[in-house]
């Protein structure tokens, strides 16, 4: 999966003008589902400031389904940034405190 650093939540309004769109380019439910998830994850990640994928077609040829909803349930979260890949976190590393020192997470 492409390297993604950052997750850009979009606003509902850019939510329901992607599901039209795809509505309109797919027929079939589940391709629309598919191609809509695909074109929110092309918006939302980013790595080192630009959009990592260039557009949908980008996404569903880089991305598992698995992927593609690890990235939109960490999106539904309201994380900004990524999990860690598995086996990739250090276990002493306190979150908590980190965003205290920062001034709130």
């Amino acid at each position: 999966m492409n390297a993604v650093d950052e997750l850009r939540p979009l606003t509902a309004m850019e939510l329901l003008e992607l599901w039209r769109e795809s509505g309109e380019a797919a027929e079939e439910p589940l391709e629309r589902a598919l191609l809509c998830n695909a074109r929110v994850l092309a918006e939302c990640c980013y790595r080192g400031g630009e959009r990592v994928f260039s557009d949908e077609r980008a996404v569903l040829s880089a991305m598992t389904g698995r992927q593609m909803e690890s990235r939109l349930l960490q999106l539904a979260e309201g994380r900004r940034r990524p999990a860690a890949p598995a086996g990739a976190e250090n276990p002493g590393f306190d979150e908590a405190r980190f965003c205290a020192l920062r001034e709130g997470c």
